[in-house]
């Protein structure tokens, strides 16, 4: 508590000027990088934040930016601590002992050095330091070696949400190449999946573009002259396909999520914004990391949700009458605690496509 009082209670105001300079400009704009990078990177993709290794690891983060704020704030604030101005040793005799400044008007005491851009006599100082723009000396020491310490412990860790976040997307990159997919399309082939599942279907979906050779399948993306094959409009399939395999497959799965989508009531209004941060902590840090549009909601509209996440849904606006007339469709995402399902489509209805799935 001591020391919180002597971060709040100045010297004077205008000790908020030490801000003012390139050290700490950088030095905080390098911290609030990092640390927004590495919490943005580890909620989106690196441990799901509802799992409990997500929220131990998003934990430390915040832990990691708090002791370091604390400590530079503290080295920076509270200051080494200065020789009072004017000062003299108790016994008048050990003057002769000591050097005199004639900055200060006062003798240095032990371990004491003037620095010239504080304009004052510190107290067991070490050096000036632009990065807090003030000198560590006797009171922040402690302080400022803790923010070495941390800094490159968070770092560290940073770093390894960064490293770990590259690595699973090249890896999952590379296994949807080496079987000549898109990520749209393992996405169509896993809900042909779930079609012929649900309507329990003697059917089995082929995936037409997927060559039966990995090495094939990585050929069709990367060339020795960099030119990818063919002309981009017409494929190689394989024996058992044609042209339109998946095609057909997309129209087939338009119509059933006509059939499927579920019909939502809007029962709390929502105005639109990417991440609401007054729909609670869960869905603020789950907003899905898209440019697909969200949509205003008011309480009493309709939706048809056609895909959802743990805590958002994506879905089309049932408009009136008056306002279908110049207006295409509005759909986008909205907060799943926005709305509730239709008690007529509880027991019929399914889930939206995703729904299950977390994030």
């Amino acid at each position: 508590m001591g020391t919180f009082c002597s971060v709040v209670k100045f010297e004077n105001l205008q000790e908020l000027k030490r801000l003012c300079h390139w050290g700490p400009i950088i030095a905080l704009g390098v911290i609030a990088i990092c640390s927004t990078m590495a919490m943005i990177d580890s909620v989106l993709w690196y441990w799901p934040l509802h799992t409990t290794g997500g929220s131990v690891n998003f934990i430390m983060l915040i832990n990691w930016t708090v002791m370091i704020l604390y400590n530079y704030f503290n080295a920076m604030f509270v200051g080494p601590g200065f020789v009072p101005l004017g000062w003299k040793p108790k016994n008048s005799q050990d003057s002769v002992y000591l050097q005199y400044c004639k900055v200060c008007q006062a003798y240095k005491a032990p371990r004491s050095h003037h620095c010239r851009k504080c304009n004052r006599c510190v107290m067991k100082m070490d050096h000036h330091c632009p990065w807090i723009n003030n000198c560590c000396g006797y009171q922040n020491h402690a302080s400022f070696t803790l923010f070495l310490l941390l800094a490159p412990l968070g770092c560290i860790h940073a770093a390894f949400i960064f490293v770990m976040t590259m690595y699973t997307q090249l890896y999952n990159r590379m296994k949807i190449i080496l079987r000549n997919k898109t990520s749209i399309e393992s996405w169509i082939e896993e809900k042909a999946k779930d079609r012929i599942q649900y309507y329990q279907l003697d059917d089995d979906f082929v995936f037409p573009y997927d060559m039966g050779s990995r090495w094939k399948n990585f050929k069709q993306v990367f060339t020795w002259s960099g030119v990818p094959e063919g002309d981009g409009l017409d494929w190689p399939v394989r024996e058992d396909c044609h042209q339109y395999s998946l095609t057909i497959e997309q129209l087939k799965q338009k119509a059933d999520k006509r059939v499927r989508s579920v019909r939502y009531k809007v029962i709390e209004d929502y105005s639109g914004t990417c991440c609401p941060l007054n729909r609670g902590i869960k869905t603020f840090f789950t907003s899905p990391c898209t440019e697909e549009p969200r949509i205003r909601l008011q309480k009493g509209e309709f939706i048809l949700a056609t895909r959802g996440l743990r805590y958002w849904l994506y879905g089309d606006k049932i408009l009136d009458d008056s306002v279908l007339e110049g207006v295409s469709r509005i759909r986008g995402w909205f907060p799943r605690n926005c709305v509730e399902k239709c008690p007529c489509d509880t027991e019929t209805d399914q889930a939206p496509e995703g729904e299950k799935k977390n994030r």
